[in-house]
């Protein structure tokens, strides 16, 4: 029986890790305070965004943390806890944490993951500021469209004055 609960702990710890690893960004809240309801829509804001929201125990989380070389975020698995990882976006896990908790103050950002790099609470939230990735891709693309498109107007510009001067002398020349 002891046995097979600890294959089931272990097995915990390495679905945590395996998470940890996937994710290109984690985000640990404090959701106390929150009703179910409150849950509910933060649990589907999170689906909506690709994001995946699990509570686990913190004495699974530390050990997770800490095969995982980050024992540093140890120090925020204090009270009950819930995790959010972000897979697809780093961004996305960050943004809909700090939008939800801008309306519901009794959820509580402690820290993240980004890179493999624990952050504190304010880099959560400078984060959840940044565009999403596929605005940053659209402003990139937009930043190497602009030099060409002017280069194009340059080159329109001087055809049309040289047109403008073959036209000139042309006139000259018949009058």
């Amino acid at each position: 029986m002891k046995e097979q609960t600890l294959q089931a702990k272990s097995q915990i710890v390495d679905e945590i890790k395996e998470k940890i690893g996937k994710a290109q960004s984690v985000v640990l809240v404090d959701y106390r305070g929150l009703n179910v309801e409150e849950l509910t829509e933060l649990r589907s804001q999170y689906r909506k965004a690709g994001v995946e929201y699990k509570v686990y125990k913190n004495t699974m989380m530390r050990f997770a943390f800490k095969d995982s070389g980050l024992e540093d975020f140890n120090e925020f698995l204090t009270g009950p806890n819930a995790v959010a990882f972000g897979y697809d976006d780093p961004v996305q896990a960050a943004k809909v944490t700090s939008e939800f908790a801008k309306e519901h103050e009794k959820l509580e950002i402690k820290a993240g993951i980004v890179d493999g790099k624990v952050i504190d609470i304010n880099s959560v939230k400078d984060l959840a500021n940044l565009p999403s990735r596929e605005v940053l891709i659209a402003q990139v693309l937009g930043g190497f469209n602009a030099p060409i498109q002017g280069f194009a107007n340059v080159l329109q510009g001087t055809v049309r004055n040289l047109v403008y001067v073959l036209n000139a002398i042309a006139e000259q020349q018949e009058a």
